[in-house]
């Protein structure tokens, strides 16, 4: 960061005065492990970000309305989406006691994109396309939404804005210049104003992403979704990114690597979800998904 020595003084000031660490690490003796979250997401104000978020969204939520692709509250893929998410919830306050306190909210987006978000603060969007040309499952809903609210559980775009040296001496989040990596409509991205960023096109690191995979697995496991439904999503965005390549893939970089990784962590997963479902982890059935040329997965 290139700061002044006025403006470092107040970030370390506002780092000394910030009020307890919410987000959790080790939140249990059961279930998956994570790091400590950096210190430096305290130079981003978490009442401001999640204002900013909640800003944000409702513009687009509001422009997607006037553009005609915001799906009504009736609409069968709005109620199942709201269903998993009210599943999926109560285990988040685990990982981030301010989930207690979010505004969650959650829609669909008429669109080809194959997208999905969840903004600091519990503001939640899939589009169609991600729904559609994946054939998700119940369980591979519940993994993409698990994993996008582990990146705002971890407050990990708080991390980012605050690692980009993007925050001013009093936390307030001012044009976080962030390139457009998730694909959002242009149209609808356009919704955020105020020269605040949009925070729906903030690209994770890598390690950011593996956390947001585990803990998402964690979430979806304890909810009662099957956590090897993981794998056959990324074996399904493995099989369309043949053709082209999706923009949340661009922005989840998967490959046998990461793939890997989810089944390494199974065997710690798979207790919590057998636990949900009232079975022993031995007499679960392999998970089998809705396309052919995938395997079932034990």
């Amino acid at each position: 960061m290139n700061l002044s020595a006025p403006l470092s003084f107040a970030f370390a000031t506002l780092i000394s005065l910030a009020p307890p660490v919410f987000a959790k690490d080790e939140v249990s003796p059961d279930g998956v492990k994570v790091d400590k979250m950096s210190s430096l997401r305290n130079l981003v104000s978490e009442e401001e970000l999640e204002a900013a978020a909640a800003q944000q969204y409702n513009g687009m939520m509001q422009q997607a309305r006037q553009q005609g692709a915001l799906a009504p509250d009736d609409h069968p893929e709005v109620q199942r989406l709201r269903k998993i998410a009210k599943d999926l919830i109560p285990h988040a306050v685990r990982w981030n006691e301010r989930a207690a306190q979010w505004k969650w909210e959650v829609n669909l987006i008429g669109s080809k994109e194959i997208n999905a978000f969840c903004m600091p603060g519990g503001k939640i969007a899939f589009f169609s396309g991600i729904i559609n040309n994946l054939k998700l499952t119940d369980d591979e809903v519940a993994i993409v939404m698990g994993h996008e609210i582990a990146h705002a559980l971890r407050e990990h775009g708080r991390e980012r804005a605050a690692k980009s040296g993007l925050a001013s001496a009093g936390a307030r989040i001012a044009g976080l210049g962030l390139s457009a990596v998730l694909g959002i409509d242009p149209n609808l991205a356009g919704a955020a104003t105020g020269g605040l960023a949009n925070l729906t096109m903030l690209k994770f690191s890598r390690d950011d992403e593996t956390e947001a995979d585990l803990v998402g697995l964690d979430i979806v496991a304890r909810a009662g979704y099957d956590p090897r439904a993981g794998v056959a999503l990324w074996r399904k965005m493995g099989m369309v990114s043949q053709s082209n390549t999706p923009q949340w893939f661009s922005t989840h970089p998967a490959g046998k690597s990461r793939i890997a990784e989810m089944e390494r962590h199974l065997p710690t997963v798979m207790p919590l979800y057998a636990k949900a479902k009232g079975v022993q982890p031995t007499a679960l059935p392999p998970y089998q998904t809705n396309v052919k040329g995938i395997a079932p997965i034990r």
